[in-house]
């Protein structure tokens, strides 16, 4: 019997006069996976309510992506091209965000016109002034929401087509991916498991609805489905379950443990040197910001006082036991005469006038530093206004950083009788300076009544409890409530500190704060600077100080009636702690030179302090060790290059798995890992093209061995078309025909090629037979 009688070339020789499919009907819109797509939308974009206020933005967010999925399943089932579908959606987007927002410009408040772009154009930077200089959450303007339901617009256009009319839900999963994260890296938080697991669990379902609209569309006579080359698929319906849980499952732990170790890497701006703004985290989680190396300048100052004031920039009030939260309330404009309403003082209490003159020189903040109690600011330019019941200056629009500008301020200044006579009650005050929660541990009321046992009035338990503080029972650190496990500002947190004993100002400050209340004392916790370093002596009357951003701090303040709100300095070697002089001490050039009341010490003329360079992070401003300032970031350097092997890692893993199944006479396996190998290096791998056409290409263009290629094609078109003669006929050397193709397309490809197809394997994301194998990357590059 001759080589061209034996059975294979038989088949072979049949398979090639066979008469070509009937091309498969448009398979049905599925309206599963669209209700899947825009399911998945709403849960990524679940996470901006943690750091946006809720407002009409969110009923925006809900129905005009709905509109654009709706829009794009009625385009299919008329079985529109995908172009016209994508367009189709992107009109109706349109349409809709002019309905909402620009009506009064659109013609019969439908169509925009070009004064509608122009108003959408100026929404834009007000949006991003915003988000660049707001704090969370975010107080929605127009231009804000403007912002988030065009954005939610445009990822449902992105999202149908890709998952829709590409069939690609895993490029899909990775943009949702991305969209929730994006509030997670702009104001770190915990992560938000049961969200992440929501969204986990609709991509799994995206991909499994695909797969069966896939098994549908592919459905042969014998309804077993195929692939795209025309042979059945060896993986069933159980198989496809079991990869997406599993790919699932390591998603959800791959985020849960890789969110810990990245949540120290967010670099933000003025972190490092080159980054462009230092900022401020008014939420009390000061410990990373305290912990970074930084010392580059954020302010200088003038002032007349006789001794450099502490300049603040938020109070937090509220304390639910778990964290502080920020004053918030109304502003009023600067000008106005309400902007810092003066307290009726006795006559007999003195006030001693001071002016500050700050230069901003590198923060990025919608609050200014201010010395307090402040009477007038004057000199900042924008919208700007003082938050009147706790002396703030904050913005909604503008930004402090390269700003000048001038705080007067009136301190008052007690004797020591006139404060001792005088209760800390909260006379007229908000209730949440006197609240207490509930389940607060029982080892700081006990102390707090233990140190201040042998006191008879609130000044001198106060005292007692600033003493305590700073004696040496405690010790600064910045360390020890890491290792501990505590480094926030909780009533567990300060239940631990009191225990250890060492913290940082946080701790310090919290725990005072707690503990005065506890002793019916309104308190509250106030964020902003120590006063810096000075920088020269006395010009013409005034003082010149420096403040770096590692000088960031945080101290109680505590409201005694008729004196107004006091501060105290009970974090351990930092500042000067506060206290007041004898009457019978003061003479009338004390009087005339009396530092401000913050916190100091008038019967201390030289306070006990840090030695020289010490900042309040307790390590040295000079140069720091290069291998110190490395430390930090080895973790996370590893951590980046890890999550960067992930990819080459997955295809090898499925490279040797298709290549173990082509070692037993798997044709499907073998071909398909020629197919990957090709997309890998950008080479087109179009659905309407035959196995034998493909593999005459590579041999043709791509340098293959033509022996190696012709035994895959006639291994995988007796597949196609006579499987159970194929069983019959065991085809040995499939790997061996595998792995010669592949290094004939390597070593024909360029290096550049060869290293992204390594390092970032594109048939990960772009199967064979779908929209974008098709379009090769090196064919296109040589068609130029």
């Amino acid at each position: 019997m001759s080589s061209g009688d034996d059975p294979v070339s038989r088949l072979v020789a049949f398979a090639s006069r066979a008469p070509q499919a009937e091309p498969r009907r448009r398979a049905p819109v599925d309206l599963a996976l669209t209700a899947a797509a825009y399911v998945a939308l709403l849960i990524a974009m679940l996470p901006l309510t943690r750091v946006v206020a809720s407002g009409m933005w969110t009923v925006g967010v809900l129905l005009l992506p709905l509109l654009v999925f709706a829009t794009g399943a009625l385009a299919r089932r008329f079985s529109l091209p995908a172009i016209a579908v994508s367009l189709a959606e992107a009109v109706v987007g349109l349409l809709a965000l002019t309905v909402v927002f620009f009506n009064d410009s659109a013609l019969l408040g439908i169509f925009p016109m070009p004064r509608s772009f122009i108003d959408a154009a100026d929404l834009l930077p007000r949006a991003f002034d915003q988000i660049v200089n707001g704090a969370a959450p975010l107080q929605v303007g127009d231009g804000l929401a403007f912002l988030i339901v065009a954005g939610s617009v445009v990822l449902a256009i992105i999202i149908d087509h890709v998952v829709l009319t590409a069939r690609m839900p895993l490029l899909a999963a990775v943009a949702l991916v991305a969209v929730w994260l994006i509030p997670s890296i702009a104001v770190p938080r915990e992560t938000d498991v049961v969200s992440f697991v929501l969204l986990a669990v609709t991509i799994l379902v995206l991909l499994r609805l695909d797969m069966r609209g896939r098994e549908r569309a592919a459905v042969v006579a014998d309804d077993s489905p195929v692939t795209a080359t025309g042979a059945r698929s060896p993986v069933g319906s159980a198989g496809v379950t079991a990869a997406a849980a599993g790919i699932g499952a390591v998603a959800v732990v791959v985020t849960l443990i890789a969110a810990p170790v990245f949540s120290g890497v967010i670099i933000r701006p003025g972190d490092v040197p080159g980054g462009r703004f230092n900022s401020i985290d008014a939420s009390l989680a000061l410990g990373d910001d305290l912990r970074l190396q930084s010392n580059s300048e954020v302010l200088r100052y003038r002032t007349t006082s006789a001794s450099a004031p502490y300049l603040r920039v938020a109070t937090l009030s509220n304390f639910d036991g778990d964290i502080w939260r920020e004053d918030r309330g109304r502003t009023v404009p600067l000008e106005s005469e309400d902007a810092f309403p003066v307290a009726g003082l006795p006559d007999d209490v003195r006030i001693v006038e001071s002016t500050t003159s700050i230069e901003i020189v590198n923060l990025s903040s919608a609050s200014a530093p201010v010395s307090f109690p402040a009477v007038a600011v004057e000199g900042l330019d924008g919208a700007w206004g003082a938050i009147p019941f706790n002396g703030t200056v904050v913005s909604r629009t503008a930004s402090v950083n390269g700003q000048d500008y001038v705080v007067q301020a009136e301190y008052v200044r007690p004797t020591l009788e006139q404060i001792r006579g005088t209760e800390a009650r909260a006379a007229g005050l908000l209730e949440a300076s006197t609240a207490v929660p509930v389940g607060v541990p029982d080892i700081v009321a006990e102390l707090a009544r233990s140190v201040t046992a042998e006191t008879t009035n609130d000044y001198d338990a106060l005292a007692a409890l600033q003493r305590w503080f700073r004696s040496g029972e405690f010790e600064y650190s910045l360390e020890a409530p890491v290792e501990e496990g505590f480094d926030g500002s909780g009533a567990e947190a300060i239940a631990q500190f009191l225990d250890v004993r060492e913290g940082y100002c946080i701790h310090f400050a919290s725990a005072f704060a707690l503990m005065s209340r506890i002793l019916g004392m309104p308190s509250r916790i106030v964020v902003g600077y120590l006063p810096g370093a000075s920088m020269s002596g006395p010009v013409t009357g005034d003082r010149v100080y420096s403040v770096v951003a590692s000088q960031l701090h945080a101290w109680p303040e505590v409201h005694f009636a008729g004196i107004g709100w006091v501060a105290f300095e009970p974090t351990n070697s930092l500042g000067t702690p506060t206290s007041f002089s004898p009457a019978a001490v003061l003479t009338d050039t004390e009087e005339g030179q009396e530092e401000a009341i913050t916190p100091t010490d008038a019967a201390t003329p030289t306070p006990t302090a840090r030695p020289e360079g010490i900042d309040e992070r307790g390590s040295s401003a000079s140069a720091a060790n290069p291998l110190a300032l490395a430390l930090p970031w080895i973790g996370p350097l590893l951590g980046i290059l890890v999550l960067a092997a992930i990819p080459a890692v997955v295809r090898i893993v499925r490279r040797r798995s298709l290549r173990s199944a082509a070692r037993g006479g798997d044709a499907v396996a073998a071909w398909r890992s020629v197919q990957e190998d090709a997309i890998d290096l950008g080479i087109p791998v179009p659905p309407d093209e035959s196995p034998r056409a493909f593999g005459a290409r590579l041999v043709a263009v791509h340098g293959v061995s033509n022996a190696a290629m012709e035994m895959l094609v006639e291994a995988i078109e007796l597949e196609s078309y006579a499987p159970d003669a194929r069983k019959r006929w065991r085809v040995d050397g499939l790997d061996a025909a595998v792995d010669v193709v592949r290094s004939g397309l390597r070593s024909h490809a360029p290096r550049g090629m060869r290293i992204v197809s390594t390092v970032a394997p594109r048939s990960l994301i772009i199967r064979p037979g779908s929209v974008y194998a098709g379009d090769g990357i090196r064919e296109r590059v040589n068609s130029r």
